[in-house]
Order: C-alpha cells, then sequence, then structure tokens
C-alpha cells in the first residue's frame, strides 16, 4: 500500500465521523494519521484508528444551510457545526481550494481559539498534504476542518506585536491566568482583564514585511516547543497546541496570498500565547529533573507512535521540524517529556 492510499483510505474511515465527540472534545484522527504517514509510521495507521476511531461520534447532521449573505450570524455558533460541514464541503467542491482557502482564512483567524486551537491545526494538516497533492479525501478533508473551525470560532484579546523583543523573550513574558481551576473556555475568558496580557502580547517585535513574518512565525514556533520541555507540568496535554498551533500556520503560508502572512503571524502568536498564559505553571522544572535528547531523531518519532498519544505523536511531528531547523536538542527532548507525562494509549 503506498503513503497516499494508506491516508486516503485514513482520512475515509474517519469522515464519517464529527470533529468533536463526548461533549465537545477534538477528534484529533486525522491529524494524528497525517503525522504518523508522513513520518513513516503509514503501516501503524490503521491498527492505530482501530483504536481511536470507536470513541468518535457520527458526523452532525445539518438543521439551516450556512449562505454567502447569512455566514456571519452562523459563525462561531456549535448548533451549526453541521450546517458549516455540509457548507464547507460544497465549497471546496465548487471552487478550486486554494481559492476557499484565500476567502475563508482572513475571516477566520481572529477566531483562531476555535476548539481550543484545533480548528487552525487540523486545517494545517490538511493543508499540507493537499500541497502534496490534491484528491477526494484530501478536500473532504480540508473542508471538515474550516467548517469545525467556523462553528467553533472563539477571539481572544488581541494586541499586533510593536516592540522589540524576540519570541522565546516574549513567550517568558506571558502573565499566567489567575484562576486555573476549570477548562480553557474559561481560562481564556480571563485574558482581557489580565494585568500584563496586552503588555506581553505587544513585547513581540513586529515584521515589516511578509518574509519577516513567516521567519518569526517560525520562531514563535520553536520558541512555544522549546518552552514545553521545563513548562510541561502545567497541562502536558493542552501546552502541546501552544506550539502546535503556529506550525499549523507556518504550513499553511504557501498556500496564502503573501498579503495574508503578517496578519497570520499576528493570530498565531496570540494563540501561542494564549495557550501558555491559559496553562503556564507557578515555577518551570528544575533543569536537573528534565529528560535529555534520544540520540537519532527516528527515535523520537518512534517513541511517539509508540505511545500512541494523539497529542505526543502531534507535538513529535512539529518539534521534528523544530529540530531541523534550529538543530535544538530540547526540541527533541521535549517529546520525551510529553510521552513521559502523558498517559499512553
Amino acid at each position: 500500500m503506498s503513503i497516499d492510499s494508506s491516508l486516503d483510505e485514513a482520512y475515509e474511515r474517519l469522515h464519517h465521523s464529527g470533529p468533536e465527540f463526548e461533549g465537545w472534545l477534538s477528534n484529533h484522527g486525522p491529524m494524528a494519521v497525517e503525522a504518523l504517514v508522513r513520518h513513516g509510521q503509514g503501516d501503524q495507521v490503521h491498527r492505530w484508528l482501530d483504536r481511536y476511531i470507536g470513541r468518535l461520534d457520527e458526523l452532525p447532521r445539518g438543521t439551516s444551510p450556512v449562505t454567502a449573505d447569512g455566514w456571519r450570524t452562523a459563525l462561531g455558533d456549535p448548533r451549526r457545526l453541521g450546517d458549516w460541514l455540509a457548507y464547507f464541503e460544497r465549497e471546496v467542491r465548487e471552487q478550486p481550494w486554494r481559492a476557499v482557502l484565500e476567502t475563508w482564512w482572513p475571516r477566520l483567524l481572529p477566531g483562531i481559539a476555535a476548539g481550543a486551537t484545533h480548528g487552525v491545526i487540523r486545517t494545517g494538516h490538511a493543508v499540507r498534504v493537499l500541497l502534496d497533492h490534491e484528491d477526494g479525501p484530501r478536500l473532504t478533508e480540508l473542508g471538515q476542518a474550516l467548517g469545525y473551525w467556523a462553528a467553533r470560532w472563539q477571539p481572544v484579546t488581541a494586541v499586533p506585536p510593536s516592540g522589540a523583543a524576540g519570541p522565546a523573550s516574549a513567550l517568558a513574558g506571558v502573565p499566567p491566568v489567575p484562576d486555573q481551576s476549570a477548562g480553557i473556555n474559561h481560562r481564556l475568558g480571563q485574558l482581557s482583564e489580565l494585568a500584563g496580557w496586552s503588555t506581553a502580547l505587544a513585547a513581540l517585535r513586529p515584521a515589516a514585511n511578509a518574509e519577516q513574518a513567516r521567519e518569526l512565525l517560525a520562531d514563535v514556533t520553536s520558541a512555544a516547543a522549546l518552552h514545553y520541555l521545563p513548562n510541561a507540568h502545567g497541562s502536558a496535554v493542552m501546552l502541546v497546541h501552544a506550539a502546535t498551533a503556529p506550525m499549523a500556520v507556518l504550513r499553511t503560508l504557501p498556500a496564502l496570498p503573501r498579503s495574508h502572512w503578517v496578519p497570520s503571524l499576528h493570530a498565531a502568536w496570540t494563540a501561542s500565547a494564549a495557550v501558555t498564559a491559559a496553562y503556564r505553571p507557578a515555577a518551570p522544572a528544575p533543569e536537573d529533573s528534565l529528560p535529555t535528547a534520544p540520540e537519532s531523531v527516528e527515535e523520537v518519532f518512534d517513541l511517539a507512535a509508540r505511545h500512541g498519544d494523539e497529542h505526543v505523536i502531534k507535538l513529535a511531528d512539529t518539534c521534528l521540524d523544530v529540530h531541523r531547523r534550529t538543530g535544538r536538542p530540547e526540541a527533541l527532548a521535549a517529546v520525551v517529556r510529553a510521552a513521559g507525562l502523558i498517559e499512553p494509549y
């Protein structure tokens, strides 16, 4: 079985299921199988899906069609999830997928916190495979990703970068939300009143053009991945998204007009900082308590695949890219830390 057919068969199995299950937990299946296939674990995909897919809910049905004139009233309404899925299923079949993305990216970007950032993350995985080549299951996957993002669209208080700090320094300056006793919506809801939040967002140096935005976005992703290693005990699962969300945006840039790149940086930085604020622990772990990187890069993804948890797999996918770009062993050690803190699947 080829890599492409393995992935497309996995998509076809998953597309009978909805983007959420057990209330509003995100369906990570499409993201995890794409990462497994991309990193040479295609022979494990169907075995992994056999365990995972039984947890999922059926694809939700629509109630009232989303229209070109009335989409604003449906944006961010999770009751319209089925309507949004049907809308984007039609859009990606009737128009070139890049045209759909170009139209909807700036509409959806302000709500990047959708589904705890899973809307944009799933979109980033879908775009990455469509950039490889286009076919029916991949178009369907993009449609479901965009539909999920639109239904869960959720803005957070944002301030554009205007400072002089690099991403690592700016991320270190993000304050924690005071009440970390409940879920992510409760935590994100505190950001508008959080002392120092706007100052921390503004501290990042701005990008003067599209190329600078791309480089700075890559640096934001790297900073978040490296930040995970000593801070993962704040929430080993949720802090994964501080790195995987900006990585998803970074991977989408090649499919977008360059005019979208600077706003994409701003949104991705806000998302990464928001997740960091929501789950930042009181103090980082002592350096001597942290794991070290394996001897080879291949060991890292093999570890993630054996572990089986979707968050560890997604983090490994991101951290391998960060390591290729930066050479920092801490990016690989972050995956080891995640595997140690998150229960194997």
